[in-house]
């Protein structure tokens, strides 16, 4: 068997392939550090555990993890596994969920071995995009395919001889590719050592990455103020903000994904926060003539509408199986009427149809917890504060197994689409108001040239301090790619007034990027730049 992931692999980035600890918000409108910190010392035994120790941030719980650790598959000095070990393939998403502490669940697993028996010792392998035959990069095996766990085996390069531990299968074969969920491998022993938060405190705890919460922060969110969330998916840095706010004012947290819509009323009603607003929107038609937009005050949930979400949401079971009965009975009554002179018979697959009509209504956008309204976008100037989250190439996540479909090309059309968001959220924000702008990668075109081109085409934004900065400087200069294309990054003086975060940085986080802007006077009107 192949020698699994070591922190020596050239597939992996400079630095650690995950940051060992988990950063934890705590919804201090229903906790306390200290109280949670007592909880997770009964729940997660033997971890290090403590309070962020940077002023502003004293509400956030780190809980240590290790790795990387070397993991026994039993292999001999030739590398050779006697007997050797049956294996489960998962895909490269579910991996890196592992890595950061995660179960492998039945969705994630493409492929194994023959003949797989609950109880069965396995090594979990993971799954990497291959160059596809007309170009690209696919993952080219279709899910249930047996895998022979040898060179010759068609698939051996699929798994690029990336291992991330062994456990026990959960169920058989057959039950992993045909259960919809439920946990397929048990670990004992892992690459990384990370603790599953999954269930844990639920409305008290949120697992989230240390400079996204910071981002909030930048924002420097009032009570009563107007804020739009202009990504907002999947609902982090809304709740953040909204806890900052003391849950006091408004929220309009948008997204152009109608499930992930529902996420973050999900979220925010485990949460218990009744300032967020949600909206279908797209981000690139976010402005609209002021005749046309949405009344803010309109799409403002009120506390009613928060009770029957969080109602909705935490649905018990005895509620269900007293729906059950009333189903059936109307479903006996409604036969009856139509037939009254015929036998009836209600299947039971009738009386579940029903019962999930009843409680999620008549179709996709009456399901309980809320409808995914969309917007027709809002008028200029219509808030206080602004986030813009922009969708990016997503280079400083981690883990992150494989980064091989960005191009130059690509990052470079990134940059073009996240600079068409920015010319919409800076019309949005009224004089005096505040714009953040994040990503979540390392990439400078879509970092500090956005900037750049931001405070070149709009005087008058000007760069504002944040607090906290634990970040580092941006990047000052250019850079002339070979074909002659030339992207320009800060100016002298102007870096120590953005944060980018370093994966590799003693700080050790994930790769990130803010940027506050301050608005002022907008004499002229606004014109749409060329870009």
């Amino acid at each position: 068997m192949d020698p699994p992931i070591s922190p020596a692999s050239p597939k992996l980035s400079r630095g650690r392939l995950v940051n060992c600890y988990s950063c934890i918000r705590v919804n201090t409108l229903k906790s306390t550090p200290d109280s949670v910190i007592e909880k997770l010392r009964d729940i997660v035994k033997g971890a290090s555990i403590s309070k962020c120790e940077v002023e502003g941030l004293e509400y956030l719980v780190f809980v240590k993890g290790s790795g990387p650790h070397s993991v026994d598959y039993g292999c001999d000095e030739d590398g050779n596994v006697n007997p050797p070990l049956k294996e489960v393939l998962v895909s490269r998403k579910c991996a890196e969920a592992v890595l950061r502490g995660a179960e492998v669940y039945v969705p994630g697993v493409l492929a194994c071995s023959a003949h797989v028996e609950k109880g069965d010792e396995v090594a979990v392998s993971v799954s990497v995009e291959q160059p596809g035959a007309e170009g690209g990069w696919v993952v080219g095996i279709t899910r249930g395919t047996i895998l022979q766990g040898a060179e010759t085996d068609p698939y051996h390069f699929e798994r690029s001889g990336m291992y991330i531990g062994r456990g026990k299968a959960m169920m058989t074969r057959s039950g992993i590719f045909r259960a919809p969920e439920g946990i397929a491998v048990d670990f004992s022993d892992r690459v990384y050592n990370l603790t599953s938060f999954h269930g844990v405190l639920e409305g008290e705890i949120f697992l989230q990455n240390l400079p996204s919460i910071v981002t909030a922060h930048a924002l420097d969110p009032q009570k009563g103020d107007h804020i739009l969330d202009m990504c907002a998916a999947p609902g982090g840095k809304t709740t953040a903000i909204a806890i900052l706010m003391k849950d006091e004012g408004e929220i309009v947290a948008a997204d152009r994904s109608h499930n992930k819509v529902l996420d973050i009323q999900k979220l925010a009603a485990e949460m218990g926060l009744s300032c967020i607003t949600t909206c279908r929107l797209d981000a690139l038609k976010a402005v609209c003539s002021r005749n046309e937009s949405d009344d803010i005050t309109k799409l403002c949930c009120t506390e009613d509408d928060l009770d029957a979400t969080i109602q909705g949401f935490n649905l018990m079971k005895s509620e269900v199986e007293k729906m059950e009965v009333i189903a059936e009975k109307d479903v006996k009554k409604k036969v009856t009427n139509e037939k009254a002179n015929e036998r009836t018979y209600i299947s039971r697959a009738d009386i579940r149809k029903d019962m999930r009509r009843k409680r999620n209504g008549p179709g996709r956008n009456q399901c309980v917890g809320g409808k995914a309204e969309k917007s027709k976008g809002f008028a200029p100037n219509s808030f206080d504060r602004v986030l813009l989250d922009a969708p990016c190439s997503a280079l400083g996540l981690r883990p992150r197994l494989f980064g091989g479909e960005e191009t130059v090309e690509s990052l470079r059309k990134h940059a073009k689409y996240q600079r068409k968001m920015f010319d919409q959220a800076v019309q949005l924000v009224h004089p005096g108001g505040v714009l953040v702008y994040s990503t979540c990668t390392i990439n400078p075109g879509e970092n500090e040239a956005v900037v750049r081109y931001a405070l070149d085409n709009y005087k008058f934004l000007s760069l504002a301090p944040q607090n906290p900065r634990i970040g580092g400087p941006g990047l000052v200069g250019r850079f002339e790619f070979p074909d002659g294309y030339t992207e320009e990054w800060l100016r002298p003086g102007q870096e120590e007034l953005v944060q980018r975060f370093d994966p590799s940085s003693p700080l050790d986080t994930i790769g990130f990027f803010i940027a506050k802007f301050l608005v002022g006077s907008k004499e002229a009107d606004l014109e749409q730049p060329a870009t």
